[in-house]
């Protein structure tokens, strides 16, 4: 683990290589797991305002989901996710027919320019994962069976995690703090190969 400001980052940014395959696993991680996409508390005004946006979007056991309880929900552990359709799929995602891939409807929206908020940080950032202790932030890599396709092209591609999420990467920590984990990285590997 390295320390950069308030976050503690574990080593597995600088030693997992990942680089999403949707071709392979067809947007998975947005319909597989048990509870919806973790959320920050700001999030769900910017859901809730870009909902009249991308309605048409969703499907239609998504709008009814929405309808009745909101574009979110307190998971088993009691953290804030997205509201998601049986009990897996994000009311969220949608099936771009021309790809037959799963993707965000808010994303869409976004490269649209029908919106500024460009999705949940969650889904952004994920493979990582963020931890909020009383102190720090743990920013930790999450391993997923439905993204092994990614592990093998990011090994192909010898992309490490941080360098596939740079961008929000940035969009959560900012620039400074960008710069300092490549700095860290290039320590570690100066280390690891000693």
């Amino acid at each position: 683990m390295v320390e950069i400001g308030d976050t503690i980052v574990s080593f597995d940014l600088f030693e997992q290589q990942f680089c999403c395959d949707l071709d392979i696993c067809k947007g998975q991680c947005c319909v597989e797991g048990d509870a919806g996409a973790p959320l920050e508390m700001d999030e769900i005004a910017k859901l809730e305002e870009v909902l009249p946006v991308i309605w048409n979007d969703l499907s239609e056991a998504a709008r009814k989901v929405v309808d009745a309880q909101g574009v979110a929900y307190s998971d088993a552990e009691g953290d804030l996710v997205t509201s998601i359709v049986n009990r897996r799929e994000c009311v969220f995602s949608y099936i771009d027919s021309a790809e037959g891939v799963c993707k965000c409807a808010i994303e869409k929206a976004y490269h649209e320019g029908k919106t500024s908020f460009y999705k949940p940080i969650s889904c952004h950032l994920y493979p990582i994962r963020l931890k909020k202790f009383k102190d720090f932030t743990a920013v930790t890599y999450h391993r997923w069976s439905v993204c092994s396709c990614a592990e093998t092209k990011g090994h192909k591609l010898q992309l490490p995690v941080y360098k596939f999420l740079k961008t929000p990467l940035i969009r959560r920590f900012g620039e400074a703090w960008y710069k300092e984990l490549e700095e860290a990285a290039k320590a570690y590997e100066a280390e690891f190969n000693k």
